[in-house]
Parts: structure tokens; sequence; C-alpha cells
């Protein structure tokens, strides 16, 4: 019994001590050492701060002494942050994005953020064409977006909410996360119209360089599949990303097996066409979904973006909501 109560009464005083630190640590100083680990220059630092470089090296070398820990090692003309800067780096810009964020839900002036992480080919092909008649729609909104590979995982608070392939693990129903799907696409063989004049039936396409996205869930295969075919022996191009099959496509490198909603502009403007729409068996799948954790459906930004997007897409020619 006596070890537990010492037990307590050491952690009682280890929360003391923690608080205590904090009132002797201005916010100014852990600011300054935020912005030089982030941009890795006193100099930078300064003026994002609106400081000189000295001031800013000032309140870095205060916070060490405060501390009792080397944050940054300084060089000649460069710094480099320690063991201990980077353990502290990391909590100190998750607390200056929470109290970010928690201001601008609460301001009434301040721009609202909306942080979307997008799948590439959406991003570049649907959504950034679009994006203006949103903002216009929302002049106190700004909104980030990522388009990397990977999913959000949301754990980290980093995004509002994913618009996901739907081979994404992200697009699988997952405990406390809202899954809406943004409608069917249509697969049909996508080439320069050039190209299009000679593709009278499927079996013209054995014959044509096809180009391959590898990373789809219907690929070329399931095409000639559903249209009575073999499939020919592998060739043509072969690109991880609708966008840069559809680019290729569109420059006449060949035919691209894609959705219509992808190539929406492309198709709109004349550098594709759809040479057996009609004339052959079309591939229809939900291939998109927006995702966003559960808490934020209270979230009105989130709200006004799924309804704009559902407008959207069923005002599109080549959607079905």
């Amino acid at each position: 019994m006596k070890f537990q109560k010492d037990n307590l009464h050491e952690s009682v005083n280890l929360v003391h001590l923690c608080f205590a630190m904090l009132n002797t640590i201005p916010l100014s100083m852990l600011r300054a050492f935020e912005a030089a680990g982030r941009t890795g220059s006193f100099r930078a630092a300064a003026a994002e701060l609106n400081l000189t470089p000295s001031a800013v090296s000032h309140a870095i070398r205060k916070l060490e002494d405060l501390l009792g820990v080397r944050l940054f090692l300084r060089q000649a003309r460069t710094i480099e942050m320690t063991t201990e800067g980077q353990t502290l780096m990391r909590h100190v810009a998750e607390a200056f994005d929470t109290l970010r964020r928690g201001m601008q839900a609460v301001s009434t002036r301040a721009p609202r953020l909306l942080r979307l992480h997008v799948a590439p080919s959406f991003a570049t092909q649907w959504l950034a064409p679009r994006l203006q008649r949103f903002l216009a729609a929302n002049p106190q909104v700004e909104v980030r977006i990522a388009a990397s590979t990977d999913y959000a995982r949301f754990s980290d608070g980093a995004f509002d909410a994913d618009i996901v392939y739907a081979a994404a693990p992200t697009a699988r129903v997952m405990p406390g996360m809202v899954r809406i799907s943004l409608g069917e696409e249509t697969v049909t063989p996508l080439c320069a119209p050039a190209l299009a004049a000679r593709i009278t039936s499927p079996a013209d396409l054995v014959q044509e360089t096809l180009i391959h996205s590898d990373n789809k869930m219907l690929r070329w295969p399931d095409w000639f599949a559903a249209n009575g075919l073999s499939t020919p022996a592998p060739h043509g191009l072969r690109f991880d990303r609708s966008f840069l099959a559809i680019s290729m496509a569109a420059d006449g490198l060949g035919v691209a097996l894609e959705s219509t909603r992808l190539a929406e502009r492309e198709i709109a403007g004349g550098r594709l066409a759809a040479p057996l729409r009609g004339r052959s068996v079309d591939l229809h799948y939900l291939a998109h979904f927006l995702v966003y954790p559960q808490p934020s459906q209270a979230n009105p930004l989130i709200s006004r973006f799924s309804a704009w997007l559902q407008q959207e897409l069923a005002a599109s020619p080549h959607s079905k909501m």
C-alpha cells in the first residue's frame, strides 16, 4: 500500500511540475521553435514571424535553458534538430494545428479550411476543373487538397475527408466511418478521333495498341470477356494512374479502357472518342466514395461539400447517381 501511495505522490508531483513548466514558457518561444523546426532555418522562421533571426535564436536558446536540453545543433549556416527537438516538434506542431482548427471552428471571420485527400485521377480529371464553382459559392472556405497514392486514415487529424477509389482499403465499410458512393461510372474504350475512325467492332481492338491502367479494378481482360472475346497477348503501354492513360490516349498513342467520367473534358473537347459505344458491352461500377469520420457529420463544411459533390455529379453527362 505504501508503494502505491508513493507512486501516486510521484505522479501528482510530475503533473504539478509539467504545469509549472508550461507557466514559465511563453507561447512565443514555442512558436519560434515550431517555425524554425518546420522551415529548417532561423532566418526563414524570422521572416515568417516578422522577427529578426537573432530574436528567433535567442527565444529558442531560452527555451532550451528552461527545458534543460539541446533542441538544435547549430553550425555555421545551418541548423539540425536533435532527437529531443524532433520529439518536441511532433507534439508542438500537433498542438498548434489543434489551436488553429479550434479558432477556425468558432471564428466568424477566419477563412474555413477544408482539408481533402483525393484519389489522384479523380482530383486531376474531375474535381480540379470544378473546384472554382465550389469556392465561388463558398468565398470564406479555403480548400487544401492532397492527392498522393496513400489514403487518409484520419487518426492524425490531417484530413477532414477523403475521396477514395473503390479498391482503396478505406473505401470498405469501417467502424466509425461515413461512406457515400459518388455514383456509377461507365468504362469503355477511348481513343483519339483519328484512331476511332477505323474501330467499328470489338474485334478491331485486337490489332490496336492497348493502354493499360494497372491499378484499376476493371481492366482489358474484363472488357474482352464481357464482349465474348479472348484477351490478346499483353502489349502496348502500361500506367499506374488513369489520368496518365487518358492523356496518352488523347495524344493518339493507343486505346485506353477508362471511365467516361474521368475523361469527361477530353470527350467534350473532341480529344477523345468512344468508338464502340452502342456497338459493344460497356462495363459499369461504383468507382469512387466520399469517406469521413462519423463525428465530422456535425461539421457544416463537410455537409456543404458533400451536397455540392452530389449536385455536380447529378449535372454531369457521364454520371449515374
